[in-house]
């Protein structure tokens, strides 16, 4: 496949930005499952959330997760979460996600692998996540860093916003660096690095990101924030996504989804490939554990 302007963005950068993929009715149906979702999690109806302050799974399963209050929803296709079937259509839409993600992962349908897609959401109070890469730990030195990242990232990691989101704050290039001795010796929740950039989205915008890009989020309890965060994976990374893909509880309920109302015809074939895979790399996989603490 050739090098498109999406892959040579995203390699460039270690993000890529398309705006407005969701627009009209659609908006307005996805802003009604997620506001749906979001009330099911703060009125503790939906045990599956991510807690505050706690950044990175295992999130608090006590009885009652979101007594201290909730920044996401996990796992929005589950067959129980109320109007599953919009997330559904947009997660495995030909035109709005797979195509690009099949332009930045130079491969065909049958190679790609469902993996994620929850719902961030304006948190309880405000919040911040750490300077991070998503499978790479702080403790790693120079030489660490760089063996990981000189691997294909096998996957496409991507943020849709429903509502006007300036969250996610990166670090362009650092996708393919180790960190400076500035950035290693930062204070973690250091308010700027140099050469930061924060990701402005407007409603329907999607953002496609090297989740090893350096990266963190600043989340404001003062503004409605709704923004699908979802993965596609590629089936040659299954053994380096595992612990990434499965340290979200997805295959406890992968087995239970039902395709039948939401899609037909070829994007329901697709959709069956990409459960599939998933479930063969959970076979093969066994215990992951989790890749970051915190």
């Amino acid at each position: 496949m050739a090098n498109t302007p999406l892959l040579h963005s995203l390699n460039r950068n270690g993000f890529v930005k398309i705006p407005r993929v969701v627009t009209g009715p659609q908006l307005d149906r996805l802003r009604e499952a997620a506001q749906s979702a979001a009330k099911l999690g703060r009125d503790g109806k939906w045990r599956d959330v991510r807690t505050l302050p706690k950044q990175f799974p295992p999130w608090n399963v006590g009885e009652n997760p979101a007594q201290e209050g909730i920044w996401g929803i996990q796992g929005v296709m589950h067959p129980n979460m109320p109007l599953h079937d919009e997330f559904i259509r947009l997660y495995f839409s030909e035109d709005l996600i797979l195509k690009p993600t099949k332009q930045l992962l130079q491969c065909s349908g049958e190679d790609l692998v469902m993996e994620l897609f929850n719902l961030l959401i304006r948190p309880d109070r405000d919040f911040e996540l750490r300077w991070h890469r998503d499978d790479i730990p702080a403790t790693a030195d120079p030489e660490q860093e760089m063996e990981r990242l000189g691997k294909p990232a096998f996957h496409a990691q991507w943020n849709l916003a429903l509502y006007e989101d300036t969250s996610l704050v990166v670090i362009p290039g650092s996708h393919k660096r180790a960190r400076t001795e500035t950035e290693r010796n930062a204070d973690p929740y250091e308010a700027v690095l140099p050469n930061q950039l924060v990701v402005r989205m407007e409603p329907g915008d999607i953002v496609f990101y090297n989740n090893n890009i350096l990266h963190r989020g600043v989340y404001d309890s003062s503004k409605e924030r709704m923004t699908l965060h979802g993965s596609c994976g590629h089936v040659d990374g299954a053994k380096a996504r595992a612990r990434n893909v499965l340290q979200h509880g997805v295959r406890e309920w992968i087995s239970q989804m039902d395709f039948g109302k939401a899609l037909e015809g070829v994007e329901k074939t697709q959709a069956e490939l990409m459960r599939q895979n998933l479930l063969a790399m959970g076979r093969e996989a066994g215990e992951v554990g989790y890749s970051l603490d915190g």
